[in-house]
């Protein structure tokens, strides 16, 4: 975490402190708004927007209230908010008028990505790989899954939970961005 700059500081800190912000956090940022806006150019887009309004309310950081990568995340949810606010006013696009479909560059991120999350699958517990293939990739239920499993169903849910956990751990620790 950057320091913050002194109620006076100059271009030279200010840019200091956004680009050690955007060293240390525009990965998790760019992966965040990725999942929210599922368009990698949207959430660039709205990277870019956060930092812009950062430099701009600069001196209003203080991190005696958050750290600079709590104060960035809720920067870039109104971002995302504000993006989703004037999306929604638009009109929609013509059926003659919509964008192409996936092509082969598409589905092959879609394959790489299941090779991914497979391979992040193998490096899990036995139990949480078992209760989130069950639960998430056959979808059945967490009371069918507890019965076979011989657990209370509360149990079956905690268990899916930190499975998931794990996995994301896993496929961030495998440089996974999608």
């Amino acid at each position: 975490m950057a320091p913050a700059p002194a109620p006076a500081a100059g271009p030279d800190q200010l840019e200091a402190l956004l680009r050690d912000g955007y060293d240390a956090h525009g990965g998790e940022l760019y992966g965040f708004a990725l999942r929210r806006t599922g368009d990698h150019h949207a959430a660039e887009e709205a990277v870019q927007e956060t930092f812009v309004r950062a430099w701009r309310a600069a001196d209003r950081f203080d991190p005696g209230i958050a750290t600079l990568r709590a104060w960035l995340f809720a920067i870039l949810r109104n971002v995302l908010v504000d993006a989703s606010r004037a999306a929604s006013v638009r009109p929609r696009l013509a059926l003659g008028d919509e964008p192409e479909r996936a092509g082969p560059a598409d589905e092959l991120d879609r394959v790489l990505d299941t090779w991914m999350v497979e391979d992040a699958l193998r490096r899990l517990r036995p139990d949480h790989r078992r209760i989130l293939v069950e639960v998430h990739l056959r979808g059945r239920s967490y009371a069918e899954v507890a019965g076979e499993l011989a657990i209370p169903e509360g149990t079956a849910r905690s268990r899916t939970f930190y499975a998931l956990k794990a996995l994301r751990l896993a496929l961030e620790e495998m440089g996974w961005t999608g």
